[in-house]
């Protein structure tokens, strides 16, 4: 496995990590897929979303794999009327990242982000190492230290 810019990062915020890779499956893109083949709990597994709101810009929110992000409660969290994803064409642009291999370490800029709150129950989460085929596996709370991130209420 070629060591990603997610990887190089958290080794120099000295943050332990594991790499859990698997099978990338063109036709399931799914991130239950995912946990199933890394063998860790689904809702330990974390996607990460890149939404857009009217007044705060980008945003990034990670949740759990089997989980939809509730974008009313998202928009009242950061104040904004309302926010959208942002369209998977303008995703490696904007993040560097590609749709399934999006990381929340490592983007073009940085974001606001948000975790939902249930990532806080569990020792390790897993989230994309910023490659398909590969997650890293780690502390939710040196994560958000690291990303200067909050935990939320963000699913439905």
């Amino acid at each position: 496995m070629v060591k990603t810019n997610c990887m190089r990062l958290l080794t120099q915020a000295k943050i332990p990590f594991e790499v859990r890779e698997y099978e990338v499956d063109e036709n399931n893109l799914s991130g239950v897929h995912v946990a199933e083949q890394t063998g860790i709990p689904a809702e330990q597994v974390f996607k990460t979303l890149v939404a857009h709101g009217e007044k705060k810009g980008y945003l990034v929110f990670c949740i759990p794999v089997a989980e939809e992000l509730d974008l009313k409660k998202a928009a009242q969290l950061v104040g904004d009327k309302k926010i959208e994803m942002v369209h998977v064409k303008d995703l490696l642009g904007l993040t560097g990242y590609i749709r399934g291999g999006c990381s929340p370490v490592g983007m073009k800029k940085k974001f606001p982000t948000y975790f939902d709150e249930t990532a806080q129950l569990y020792e390790r989460i897993a989230v994309s190492a910023g490659v398909r085929g590969a997650q890293v596996y780690l502390s939710p709370e040196q994560l958000l230290q690291y990303l200067d991130a909050a935990y939320a209420d963000l699913t439905a």
